[in-house]
């Protein structure tokens, strides 16, 4: 018969628990940067969670339509007709979620007594940085860069609102992306990209949702 070494069986098994130490500890790290945000350790879980969840589901915001769109094949070459669905629809855990928070977060910040002209001109500043960075690619929709917006959230934040500058950093980074990538580019993503646009879905679920966490977690650091 054949034994494995213990060290290799041990080495094994961590490796196949690799994938869900690291989930765990990414939680335990969001966990913290939302405590810094006013929200307790389990309350934040929850609301990852739910985020998660809510990343399946679109709320239609216009009627959709059945219509015939033409799809590459064969390396591009060619186009084949294909039946698609056109519309706009809102994603609860990319757009809705993210926004409640990002208004709960202001609340806390007026109620604290700071002034919100930093976070209101840090919001416009990711505004104007997000509709430069959007990119509509047919049959994805609108898709952001996530690692780029989040770093001028952060930079924004601690030069405007040292303060609170996790707080500003996340509603800058949500409100910011969310208006500039999607809201100013819906008309012209209906052009190029004919087919369903989810706000806060798909292609910029990252850019709205993670854009806010990680602009927690760096200023946060």
């Amino acid at each position: 018969m054949f034994f494995l070494p213990v060290g290799c069986l041990i080495f094994l098994i961590f490796i196949l628990l690799l994938p869900i130490l690291f989930i765990l500890g990414y939680f335990h790290i969001v966990a913290l940067s939302f405590e810094k945000l006013g929200i307790s350790s389990n309350a934040a879980l929850l609301i990852l969670f739910i985020i998660l969840i809510g990343s399946s589901i679109n709320i239609p915001l216009t009627k959709k339509k059945l219509i015939y769109v033409k799809k590459p094949i064969f390396f591009g070459l060619f186009r084949a007709p294909k039946m698609g669905v056109q519309g706009i629809v809102i994603n609860l855990g990319g757009a809705i979620i993210p926004s409640l928070l990002s208004f709960y977060f202001l609340y806390l910040i007026w109620q604290r007594g700071f002034d919100l002209k930093p976070v209101l001109i840090a919001t416009i500043l990711m505004i104007i940085i997000s509709k430069f960075l959007a990119r509509i690619i047919p049959g994805r929709g609108i898709v952001l860069p996530f690692f780029i917006p989040p770093l001028f959230a952060v930079i924004f934040a601690l030069i405007l609102a040292p303060s609170f500058a996790t707080s500003c950093a996340f509603i800058s980074g949500v409100l910011g992306t969310l208006i500039g990538a999607d809201l100013l580019n819906l008309k012209r993503a209906q052009k190029l990209s004919p087919g369903l646009i989810s706000i806060g879905g798909a292609g910029v679920f990252d850019g709205i949702f993670l854009v806010g966490i990680v602009s927690a977690l760096l200023t946060s650091l």
